[in-house]
């Protein structure tokens, strides 16, 4: 790639052809009492959030019917990300492979509730000392390795397979999804979360090449459905 991915400390992901892989976001998770649930298991769909993996796959059938349709889906391990895929796989009639290198981030507040009143406790203080790594969590770096790793292997596989111009779906996690489009067009890691282009079901594209990640496109097939979401941590 570039001297800034290196500085990234991640590996290009170059390829003997063309492909795009999708890292898509879940939709919204059920969670009344506003838990921080990071990798916790069942957090499920929220009645929005089937609506909109149903405006994903409605999305993604209209690409099909162009000649644009993906011929691999893979989901993260966690409910709310194979619940998000499934209506997708039905309306491609594809199966889903779990793909557990674009899991949710690590993150030792994960469990609570009312995180940043939490926050306010001394003992939770040593925890925020390095906001740049993030000292409470998974690096940033790691983060981006392992989903790179991911999007190589699919996007091999899509070229060895379907040949040139061949798209996958990765449903995944806000972070792992967004610190992924960081590197990819060159910019810091570390950022001020209320920032993050990355809403419920939206869809990060990743165009590679020889050269590695070539472009990243960025699109919300479920924009209007995302203003009614409730802004939930842990996504």
């Amino acid at each position: 790639m570039t001297s800034s991915a290196a500085a990234h400390s991640a590996e290009p992901v170059p390829t003997t052809g063309y492909a795009t892989v999708h890292l898509v976001r879940h939709g919204e998770v059920h969670n009344p009492d506003r838990v921080l649930y990071g990798r916790l298991p069942g957090f499920g769909l929220s009645e929005l959030g089937k609506e909109m993996a149903q405006g994903l796959a409605d999305h993604f059938a209209a690409r099909a019917e162009r000649g644009q349709g993906p011929v691999i889906l893979a989901s993260s391990p966690l409910q709310r990300a194979q619940e998000t895929i499934a209506p997708v796989a039905s309306a491609l009639n594809l199966p889903v492979r779990i793909e557990g290198r674009v899991l949710e981030a690590e993150n030792k507040f994960e469990g609570m509730s009312s995180v940043r009143r939490q926050l306010r406790r001394p003992k939770h203080w040593p925890l925020l000392i390095n906001p740049i790594r993030p000292s409470w969590g998974e690096p940033y770096k790691a983060q981006v390795n392992r989903v790179l790793a991911a999007v190589k292997d699919l996007a091999d596989e899509a070229i060895a397979e379907h040949g040139d111009g061949s798209e996958a779906v990765l449903v995944s996690h806000q972070l792992p999804i967004y610190v992924t489009r960081l590197w990819a067009e060159q910019r810091p890691l570390f950022h001020d979360p209320r920032s993050r282009e990355c809403t419920l079901t939206s869809i990060t594209s990743l165009h590679i090449g020889p050269r590695g990640v070539e472009a990243v496109s960025y699109e919300e097939p479920n924009r209007e459905l995302s203003k009614q979401a409730l802004a939930l941590p842990g996504a």
